[in-house]
């Protein structure tokens, strides 16, 4: 099969223009693959996939280039709005519109009337390509004409919606710092591919830019001074102490403080890892050099995105291995080939500065032995607490496991089984932009739902040794609050301290 390539191309919104760059890849033997264009999101630009040899894209590249179609810049765009005063004279704005044209500026906005209350007075908004370019604009302008600012804004919030793509590469440079032209043009291709599928759902495309942009944004704001965490303390016995932090977004990370070891479970996001270290460090627990241990429960970077950045190795299922790998967290289900799941998984690796561990030690594959309807793959200590390490059914990711201590009633359910009902308005808001841009943070429904039951039984007839549990099951799940297992359902089981800032609230 010919070599797949991608490209986006701005083109004039005339009659013709698509035709014309559709001939250009015919000629070459080239084969549309994906093509998506919508006039609502941004009148001229197109984004498409064409099946190729190499050397029939370069001369598919060097015509559309040539003709000014090939996109191969995003810019750092600036609006500037502005009245102008010209002179009454035939001629007068074509000179002033010279300047613009000369300065490559797109108009989005003149209005000028002289039986109005100021008829020597034109009013203009332009896009121009760089602030550099904005300033020269300036400095000729008024040397020419009387000037009048109104708005100069550099942060692409104003810009005109016909350059929307490029207002989003704006935007999206707060969020994930300086990238490459070709890095950025590459994510937005991928960007477009979640929007065209989710449009054929029905989804309004705005909405989906606003889903994107507001993961983003809020792993942006929640770092440094922004900040906080949920901490409950659970007191297993007189030797060790079991911490859950509930993070601003995403998962818990959970940490077993003993006499000799510390062992963590879960990592959280990477771009909240100097912030946890902080955290620690603030309450008495050391700056990560005690973790001999790190237990990942599964592939999501909430939950694994900081195991590189910690020194200790990282025990995991060879699936949560695989999926990492393959930078897919459907890999290893039914709906691995969904382009949802796999651009899902390469923009929060991106948003979260994904830093998966490196030194990695396997559990061992299923043998015969079952815990309800789940295979035991392993037994392991923790802080001299004995565990069975549960192969999961794969129904919110391949390789998820959980850990169940049938001595002290503790179990670790990740994202199978947790307390909804803890989960503040924030982290609700967070995690539904995943489940609004992926339709299910599940990729197995039914198994998921299975394994909900199967692990709400298990809970309900365990019981529990650790003190301030009532003798019931301690369930500690991927999000929210650390919780027992009661007739109607978990309730929280310890009070949740809010950290920010290291104080302790």
């Amino acid at each position: 099969m010919p070599d797949a390539h991608s490209f986006i191309a701005r083109m004039p919104n005339q009659p013709g223009a698509l035709h014309r760059a559709a001939e250009i890849m015919k000629r070459y033997g080239g084969n549309i693959s994906r093509i998506q264009y919508d006039r609502r999101i941004d009148p001229q630009t197109v984004f498409f996939e064409v099946r190729c040899p190499a050397p029939a894209y370069a001369a598919i590249e060097e015509e559309l280039a040539a003709i000014g179609y090939l996109q191969t810049t995003l810019g750092n765009l600036s609006f500037l709005t502005f009245h102008v005063h010209l002179p009454h004279r035939p001629g007068a704005l074509f000179a002033f519109l010279g300047y613009t044209t000369a300065a490559n500026a797109n108009i989005a906005f003149i209005d000028f009337d002289e039986t109005g209350q100021h008829p020597d007075r034109v009013t203009v908004s332009l896009n121009l390509t760089e602030s550099r370019v904005a300033d020269e604009l300036l400095n000729r302008l008024k040397s020419r004409y009387p000037l009048e600012i109104l708005e100069y804004d550099t942060t692409g919030e104003r810009l005109d919606t016909t350059i929307f793509y490029i207002q989003l590469a704006q935007k999206l440079r707060t969020i994930i710092g300086c990238a490459e032209e070709e890095f950025l043009l590459s994510f937005l291709h991928d960007i477009n591919h979640i929007v065209q599928e989710l449009c054929g759902l029905g989804k309004d495309p705005l909405e989906v830019f606003d889903n994107i942009l507001q993961t983003g944004t809020t792993l942006k704001n929640t770092t440094g001074e922004g900040f906080y965490c949920d901490v409950q303390r659970i007191d297993i016995d007189a030797a060790t102490t079991l911490y859950c932090f509930q993070m601003p977004g995403g998962g818990n990370i959970f940490l077993f403080d003993g006499a000799d070891e510390q062992v963590m479970v879960d990592t959280g996001y990477g771009i909240y890892h100097a912030d946890v270290l902080r955290m620690l460090q603030a309450m008495g627990l050391g700056d990560g050099s005690r973790i001999t241990r790190i237990i990942i429960t599964h592939a999501d970077a909430d939950h694994c995105g900081a195991g590189g950045l910690f020194a200790a190795p990282a025990c995991m299922h060879r699936g949560t291995q695989e999926i990492i790998r393959e930078a897919n967290r459907a890999y290893g289900s039914a709906s691995q080939d969904s382009i949802l799941e796999e651009v899902y998984t390469t923009m929060i690796n991106l948003f979260s500065r994904f830093s998966p561990p490196e030194a990695v030690e396997l559990f061992p594959p299923a043998g015969s032995r079952m815990r309800s309807i789940f295979f035991v793959l392993d037994r392991i200590s923790i802080c001299g607490i004995d565990f069975e390490v549960l192969e999961s059914l794969g129904g919110h990711l391949y390789g998820q496991v959980f850990l169940f201590s049938p001595g002290t009633g503790l179990m670790f359910t990740a994202d199978s089984l947790f307390d909804f009902g803890s989960l503040t308005e924030a982290r609700r808001r967070y995690n539904s932009h995943a489940d609004f841009l992926i339709t299910s943070v599940n990729v197995d429904s039914d198994r998921a739902r299975k394994e909900r039951k199967a692990l709400a039984e298990l809970a309900a007839v365990t019981k529990s040794s650790i003190p301030g549990s009532g003798g019931r099951c301690i369930v500690c799940g991927g999000h929210g609050a650390v919780s027992v297992m009661k007739e109607d359902g978990l309730a929280p089981a310890a009070e949740c301290m809010r950290y920010t800032h290291a104080t302790l609230l």
